[in-house]
């Protein structure tokens, strides 16, 4: 190879104190291109799957109903209406297994055999030359809040309430999370390398809405053909005035929005706040193309990308998934499990839930289905307590800790039911990114811990 035609990767700059760099996993799905998936017999729509208010079923048992229509929704500000998927009849509406939630209400839709057309990705439909001037800011909150589009990473927040006007809390800079730091995960990937164009029709709307004057979209300097596509992308397209890539160092959780604020602006989102506070709004790269399909084409979150990965899955890849489809189906749609599966967690396996329920349907902020072997997990190991020690105070999990807390410190109150003493150690700041308990050398699981006290203490308030 001669340096002419030698490919140069960037070197991001912009970081964070702490976070820790896990193996990254990634070539299991990287190259996989986004493949449709069909409906199967049928599909279970969560009533809440988002933060906020959950939504009240708008049709009844055994109602026809047709691929995107309302099936649930709520008066509250902070809530997103649901969709069906797919045409079929309501077959019931009751408690389904919910990853966090343990049960929740939801709407069980029994497709229609003779008449679900497999929903393609509309990125085609998308020019270099889109015109966010064609609609109004009114036209895009109502677009976006009909379509209950919510966060795509994960958090899942009401995407309306995050873009619309704010005359109290202005905002100035609008950051678009590319980042994609969880190991295994590629949706995003993905999505930034084939749906280019949809992406920055919707930054272009959102932008517009949000009265940003500058948009930054932030991407992991391991993702270097992302970086050039969306480069490329952006210079070919009109009207991206203020919009432009920054590459940032691959360090885990780079993606965490406050950690990408503090590692880009270099400002601090005060504990128990949002970014709006500190005039920045950030968006995730699905969400973005996600606003462009409910503006331009009329069209609601019925579905998603979601990666398919791990040691223990047969067929690893980029699915577009209808959002009520069960874990059980999706893997099986992939192959089945492998011989020595033994864990399958929805999302990645730094943050992700391990599920034991394979019913549970994807929602809309299902990014990942990872599956991992006996070796990876060492369930034997665990379970017999072998590879844990007594805490030795390296002071780890402090250097790790992307909020700078002592996670050890936290982890042992709640073990010793102290906690009062966990929340004068602010553990209701952690943002459970699993950092400390990656960088235990006593493989202590101090995330769990701290979780566990998190729910304590929600409890003893709702007491």
């Amino acid at each position: 190879m001669t340096l002419t035609n030698m490919r140069i990767t960037p070197k991001g700059r912009f970081t964070f104190r702490g976070g820790v760099h896990p193996p990254e996993s990634k070539t299991f799905s990287q190259q996989g291109e986004i493949q449709p998936v069909p409906a199967g017999k049928q599909v279970s729509i969560m009533l809440c799957q988002h933060i906020g208010a959950v939504c009240q079923p708008t049709v009844k048992k055994n109602d026809a109903v047709q691929a995107g229509q309302k099936i649930g929704d709520s008066d509250a500000f902070v809530s997103a209406p649901v969709h069906s998927p797919v045409n079929g009849k309501v077959k019931e509406i009751g408690l389904r297994s919910h990853s966090v939630l343990g049960r929740s209400p939801a709407v069980v839709i029994e497709a229609d055999a003779e008449n679900n057309p497999l929903k393609q990705p509309t990125f085609g439909r998308f020019t270099n030359d889109f015109d966010a001037d064609g609609f109004s800011i009114e036209q895009i909150c109502s677009a976006v809040r009909d379509a209950g589009l919510v966060g795509m990473g994960g958090a899942g927040f009401p995407t309306r309430v995050k873009i619309e006007p704010n005359p109290r809390l202005p905002k100035k800079t609008m950051i678009i999370n590319g980042c994609e730091c969880e190991p295994y995960i590629t949706c995003d990937y993905r999505i930034m390398l084939e749906w280019t164009n949809q992406i920055i029709a919707g930054i272009k709307l959102a932008k517009k809405t949000s009265g940003c004057s500058e948009v930054l979209i932030a991407i992991e300097d391991n993702k270097p053909k992302a970086i050039e596509v969306m480069n490329s992308a952006l210079e070919s397209c009109t009207n991206t005035d203020g919009i432009k890539v920054v590459c940032v160092k691959t360090k885990y959780p780079q993606g965490g929005e406050r950690q990408l604020i503090k590692a880009i602006l270099g400002k601090n989102v005060p504990t128990g706040g949002i970014p709006p506070a500190i005039g920045v709004v950030v968006l995730n790269v699905a969400t973005t193309a996600a606003i462009a399909e409910a503006v331009v084409l009329n069209q609601p979150l019925t579905h998603r990308v979601v990666t398919v990965t791990g040691e223990g899955i047969n067929r690893t890849g980029n699915y577009y998934v209808p959002i009520g489809m069960t874990v059980e189906e999706l893997v099986n749609h992939c192959g089945g499990l492998a011989e020595d599966a033994i864990r399958v967690v929805l999302g990645g396996p730094m943050m992700g839930i391990a599920v034991a329920d394979l019913t549970k349907p994807v929602t809309k902020t299902t990014g990942a289905i990872t599956v991992l072997t006996e070796k990876q997990v060492g369930w034997g190991k665990l379970a017999e307590h072998r590879n844990r020690t007594a805490c030795i105070h390296c002071g780890r999990c402090l250097q790790a800790c992307p909020e700078h807390l002592n996670p050890t410190i936290i982890a042992h109150a709640v073990r010793k039911n102290l906690l009062d003493k966990a929340k004068d150690y602010y553990i209701n700041a952690c943002i459970e990114c699993g950092c400390c308990s990656y960088a235990c050398p006593a493989n202590i699981e101090l995330t769990g811990h701290i979780k566990t006290g998190k729910i304590l203490l929600a409890k003893r308030k709702n007491d």
